[in-house]
């Protein structure tokens, strides 16, 4: 079956380890001795060499690394109107720093497009560099502005019917899509934790204590999905990555695919799935049993986590036990490591050069398993 347009058997979720140019462009923004303008500036020379490192290194979808980010969700949620974070984004934080927190105060809106000049800047510079690759663009499932909070995050005033902000949060992002859309985008990545954070026991009782009724939460989320990507024209495709936590090579979740499973791929209106799955913490491959034949899972075998090369005959071993189970076996599936390098600006355990080698070892296993073509 072909893949999906923006799909490829070798893939990758979206971060890399931001180089120290952009750390320190950062922390002189954040000690005021520095400008956003330089800061920018920086970035996108850094962005251009990832972009290129991405190509020689064997991608063929390729993003900015999220390097103007330093969450993966907040960078970019904290642009809708309505939303307000408590704390400081976008900058180095001090060590032991909690997160910012994120609560709706107002109305949902979208007073502009967000990531289209990131887009425009990174399709320019593959175009640049002679590529022929597929410009990914990586943002927060809209699922990650209800989850953490719940009810009590949302102002009561603004939205006394949470139905009415399920529809309001449905169509800022439908905005967006269109913003990118208008601009070339064809392919967008939805990160999501909280479809696998529900598949935790103790999430889930942490989400029962906030009184969410977890026997229709999934479907609600699924809904919600459905609804932001619902206006999208038929050649944007659009994928989804369930990660339980990555921050400095520590993760947050365990838990099989098994509680969210049938939802997930039966109701989820999405081409692919980017799903963790590098040890015991994401159950065994049994969900995948209920993927329908037309869609494609990027199965993250391999860790982006530990600094130390993954084993590839085990990558081989799991790969065939997946494609047991996938209904269509291999032709289904595709490889990757189980999140970024940098889903926050600290980034994972381990080093440029380790980077780029598990980069390489995972193209090389692609190859071996499907061919040198790693667009079919």
């Amino acid at each position: 079956m072909p893949l999906p347009y923006g799909v490829y058997r070798a893939d990758h979720v979206g971060s890399f380890l931001r180089p120290k140019s952009v750390l320190d462009a950062r922390e002189a923004v954040a000690n005021d001795k520095s400008n956003l303008t330089e800061l920018r500036r920086v970035e996108d020379e850094a962005i251009t060499q990832v972009a290129t490192e991405q190509i020689k290194n064997g991608i063929r979808s390729i993003t900015d690394g999220e390097y103007r980010r330093a969450y993966f969700h907040l960078d970019f949620l904290q642009h809708l109107s309505g939303i307000s974070i408590a704390g400081q984004t976008g900058l180095i934080r001090p060590h032991g720093f909690s997160p910012p927190v994120l609560s709706v105060t107002g109305k949902l809106g979208h007073p502009k497009a967000i990531q289209v000049e990131d887009f425009k800047f990174l399709e320019q510079t593959i175009k640049d560099n002679g590529g022929s690759a597929t410009t990914k663009v990586c943002i927060p499932s809209p699922t990650m502005v209800h989850f953490r909070g719940g009810r009590a995050s949302i102002d009561i005033q603004a939205y006394p019917d949470l139905d009415e902000f399920f529809e309001d949060l449905a169509r800022v992002y439908q905005e967006e899509l269109a913003s990118l859309y208008e601009a070339g985008c064809r392919f967008v990545q939805l990160d999501d934790t909280n479809l696998a954070y529900l598949c935790d026991d103790d999430m889930r009782k942490a989400a029962e204590e906030r009184n969410e009724d977890l026997s229709t939460l999934p479907r609600k989320y699924a809904e919600l999905i459905n609804a932001a990507i619902s206006k999208r024209p038929a050649d944007m495709k659009i994928g989804i990555h369930l990660c339980r936590g990555n921050y400095r090579s520590k993760w947050f979740a365990s838990g099989g695919y098994e509680p969210v499973a049938e939802v997930l791929f039966k109701e989820l209106n999405v081409d692919a799935y980017f799903l963790e799955y590098d040890d015991a913490r994401s159950g065994d491959f049994a969900p995948l049993r209920h993927l329908p034949e037309h869609k494609v899972v990027v199965l993250g075998l391999m860790s982006s986590k530990k600094n130390s090369l993954d084993d590839k005959e085990e990558i081989l071993t799991r790969l065939k036990q997946a494609a047991e189970v996938a209904p269509k076996g291999l032709e289904q599936l595709c490889l990757s490591h189980q999140c970024g390098f940098s889903s926050t600006v600290e980034g994972n355990e381990l080093t440029e050069e380790e980077q780029w080698a598990k980069i390489r070892l995972e193209v090389e296993i692609a190859e071996e398993v499907w061919g040198k073509d790693l667009s079919k």
